[in-house]
């Protein structure tokens, strides 16, 4: 008997993102669009929104419900958020609750917010991916870093994004940071009393790490790593120029979390 294919409900389906999600999955010959979740366009049909022509499945603000519908289906759903980082942690927690698998791109979740959905994941033994990014490039630039980092002893991250992206810096560029520290290292020893004569215009601050966060009408997603040693300088940057860069990771990691127990925090942990 052929397998029946992952019914996967799209947050935020209305939006940018939302509607190139509506479109890949719909795509995929082994998914099916089980549900169209947002606060605006009410019971329109998403696949008219999307351009894709009727898919007879009408937006609706209700996730529990769609939840609890995708619930009986003979395969484990998959709910898919690329929304605001308000009501994340609630949303995620009723899809859970139900046995629907998240897959979150929504970036902004506190770090204790974090490790709780992974405890209440861990405990319902199911599976759950959150990244950051999910642009294959991201992970690649990321693996570079990592391997720059033993040769450089300075480095500070640029992010730029369009001005629409409402948390600052991007959770792409946390990660980063994150990874590098996690080497160990101690990055940037200061050999000057520094003084901003702006505040901020040093960037934030993380394990010694500056972040400069851009944002500007005409940008997408850009982040860029640079490092600096005696004569030299190192850049790794990527840029994505369409949000259908995403779509490769969003399609993988809807297929794995089915098989996961827990919650996985980064693309390149299912890759």
């Amino acid at each position: 008997m052929a397998q029946a294919p992952i019914p996967v409900i799209v947050v935020g389906c209305t939006g940018k993102m939302g509607l190139e999600v509506v479109r890949a999955v719909s795509a995929a010959t082994d998914m099916t669009l089980a549900g169209a979740v947002d606060r605006q366009h009410l019971d329109a049909d998403i696949g008219e929104l999307a351009g894709i022509g009727p898919l007879e499945i009408p937006v609706t603000d209700q996730l529990e419900v769609t939840c609890a519908m995708v619930a009986q289906e003979r395969q484990p759903g998959v709910m898919v958020d690329f929304t605001h980082p308000r009501g994340l942690y609630e949303r995620v927690r009723t899809a859970i609750a139900y046995g629907v698998r998240p897959v979150i791109g929504t970036t902004g979740l506190a770090a204790e917010q974090v490790r709780e959905l992974a405890e209440f994941a861990d405990k319902a033994s199911t599976g759950c991916i959150i990244a950051p990014n999910f642009a294959i490039g991201v992970v690649l630039l990321q693996q570079a870093a990592m391997r720059a980092a033993e040769y450089f002893d300075h480095v500070e991250i640029v992010e730029l994004h369009h001005n629409q992206k409402a948390d600052a810096p991007s959770g792409t560029a946390l990660q980063t940071a994150q990874m590098l520290s996690g080497t160990g290292k101690s990055f940037n020893a200061s050999e000057v009393q520094e003084q901003e004569l702006l505040r901020g215009c040093r960037g934030g601050e993380m394990a010694g790490i500056r972040i400069h966060s851009l944002r500007l009408p005409g940008l997408l997603a850009h982040q860029e790593v640079i490092f600096g040693g005696n004569g030299q300088t190192y850049t790794l940057r990527h840029d994505t120029t369409d949000r259908r860069a995403y779509m490769p990771g969003v399609l993988q990691a809807i297929r794995k979390v089915l098989a996961l127990k827990n919650l996985v925090y980064g693309l390149e942990k299912i890759l």
